[in-house]
């Protein structure tokens, strides 16, 4: 088949966290299975297209939005995988230094950029004459496609027999805009309903993806099923609850190329799950990197996360003080709200010898601490999938998290009867009950063989995309055979 992904990041050329990460991954994934895929995506200002040696596919072409006559061109990069990536260029929308916005808040065109990339998608694939059997967007920044493609007398040819897939990474992300927002993407104001892209006062790119697309998938099981209730599903509970029917979860999962401790060169000392030993160098050097003393017998947890309130820092702060008076060490690495980072500074400050913060973003002391850690902590209020237990779990670094989304789908809580199980959970969102299975770690901890059976256990885990693309694989086909889409209007 060919699929077609439209997205607004892809690693290795522009990402923000983790759809991009998802997007490299997935993409190559589905590819190996022997389909034929593509991607589009901006061409953000550090995509250099003689760094990329991008190619020009499409010339200048024009579209009006709005009141205004917009040009672009279209660029692609083929990649060894087999993968194309076609980039679509707009230097007044997507020649910035970020990709959605500034430390001081989203970019305010953001509802013209994206309406302009997804119109732009459409009229490069009728120009290049690519004809998808599957469109595949994922999150808000493509949710009008599914729309465009539902729309009544398509002039886009090429999709007149495709099937349209909608990704939700993250349901609290909905590009929710102003109605003056509306005009620009040529719909009719019959579209403009609370049944179709009306929310609550306000035009909803993410509904759009909701309402028309003809499957909707989500980043794992759990979280399909937690974002039609009204505590997670961020007003849209019962549009998803309309069509739960189509909706589907499917965890993520990592390259196992690019996450594996017996190559990787970012860290103190290669391992894996056949001669763990090692591990032991990489928590010693992150020890010494921290100032903390080098001690194998004190168990080092770590944190790599958004310090935000969804992450947990809420319940895990009061706590911190509570770990500074017992015999561990704590690393922490992540920025966020500001009120977090004053807080974590002090307490640093105060305890030097068992408390290391750093407020910033960095992919390779990240790898360090997956590495050096004995434990990764997830007390995340919500969590669509997580790839930082998956990557932790790869590094021998046993999670302890709330059972909610991806997080109670790819860890099993450790039974010191039959010894399986990769981790510890809690169910309870409240700072007891976080410390309750940390402490329940801990003593584990204390059981030197029993803590390596944990550690391989852990290590042993296959969460790479294999599965998964199998699963979408799978998905496509079905979705693909249905004779009846969801309704036009």
């Amino acid at each position: 088949m060919k699929i077609l992904f439209v997205a607004s990041e892809m690693a290795p050329f522009a990402k923000t966290g983790g759809l991009g990460d998802v997007l490299g991954s997935l993409a190559a994934a589905i590819q190996g299975l022997g389909h034929e895929v593509s991607v589009f995506m901006p061409r953000y200002q550090r995509i250099d297209i003689r760094e990329w040696e991008l190619e020009p596919v499409v010339d200048y072409f024009e579209m009006i939005i709005g009141n205004h006559l917009e040009a672009t061109r279209i660029f692609l990069k083929k990649l060894a995988n087999g993968v194309k990536v076609y980039f679509v260029e707009h230097p007044d929308f997507f020649m910035r230094e970020e990709l959605y916005g500034t430390s001081l808040g989203d970019y305010q065109d953001n509802d013209r950029r994206f309406i302009y990339f997804q119109r732009a998608v459409l009229k490069a694939v009728q120009e290049l004459d690519l004809q998808p059997d599957i469109v595949h967007c994922h999150d808000w920044q493509t949710g009008l496609i599914p729309v465009y493609l539902k729309k009544p007398g398509i002039e886009y040819a090429p999709f007149q027999k495709a099937r349209s897939f909608f990704t939700i990474h993250n349901l609290a992300y909905q590009g929710n805009f102003p109605p003056d927002s509306f005009p620009p993407t040529a719909l009719g104001w019959e579209y403009y309903k609370s049944d179709y892209l009306e929310f609550y006062g306000k035009f909803s790119f993410l509904k759009g993806g909701l309402v028309f697309a003809d499957e909707i998938t989500t980043v794992s099981d759990r979280y399909s099923k937690e974002i039609q209730s009204k505590e997670f599903g961020c007003g849209m509970e019962g549009v998803l609850a309309a069509r739960n029917e189509s909706v589907t979860g499917i965890v993520n999962g990592i390259d196992p190329k690019e996450w594996d401790p017996e190559t990787d060169l970012d860290i103190a000392a290669q391992y894996g799950a056949a001669n763990p030993a090692k591990k032991k160098l990489n928590k010693a050097a992150l020890q010494k990197e921290n100032g903390f003393p080098s001690d194998e017998n004190i168990p080092l947890l770590g944190l790599v996360a958004r310090l935000v309130d969804q992450k947990g820092l809420d319940i895990l702060i009061p706590l911190l003080e509570k770990f500074t008076q017992q015999n561990l060490q704590f690393v922490l690495l992540g920025t966020g709200e500001e009120k977090y980072h004053q807080i974590l500074r002090d307490l640093a400050k105060k305890h030097k010898k068992g408390f290391g913060v750093h407020i910033l973003f960095d992919a390779k002391m990240a790898k360090k601490i997956y590495a050096g850690a004995d434990m990764l902590l997830f007390p995340s209020y919500y969590e669509p999938c997580g790839l930082g237990q998956i990557i932790g779990l790869r590094y021998g670094a046993v999670p302890v998290a709330r059972a909610t989304g991806g997080l109670a789908d790819t860890i099993q809580e450790f039974d010191l009867v039959t010894q399986k199980g990769n981790g510890f959970l809690f169910e309870d969102y409240s700072s007891e009950a976080l410390y309750t299975a940390v402490v329940k770690a801990l003593k584990v901890f204390k059981q030197e063989k029993v803590w390596k059976g944990l550690v391989k256990n852990a290590m042993e885990c296959d969460f790479s995309w294999t599965a998964s693309a199998k699963k979408y694989s799978k998905l496509y086909e079905t979705v693909k055979r249905r004779t009846v889409k969801v309704e036009k209007t």
